[in-house]
């Protein structure tokens, strides 16, 4: 299906998504502050998946090399 460079880009993606979803990470972000009224750790987590989710979406796009 994905072969080259499209292949290792989704490696990189899932490899970045596995370490910024990570314990040590996560406690970075888990405070008792807010952003735009959201808890700060779900309005993180939320932000950290759709930028997963759209950089697959867009190599995926891309097609063949």
């Amino acid at each position: 299906m994905f072969k080259g460079l499209s292949a290792q880009r989704l490696v990189a993606v899932f490899v970045a998504g596995w370490a910024l979803l990570s314990f040590p990470l996560l406690t970075l972000w888990d405070h008792e502050s807010t952003l735009l009224g959201l808890p700060l750790l779900p309005a993180m987590l939320f932000v950290v998946w759709a930028g997963l989710i759209g950089a697959v979406a867009w190599i995926a796009e891309r097609g063949a090399d």
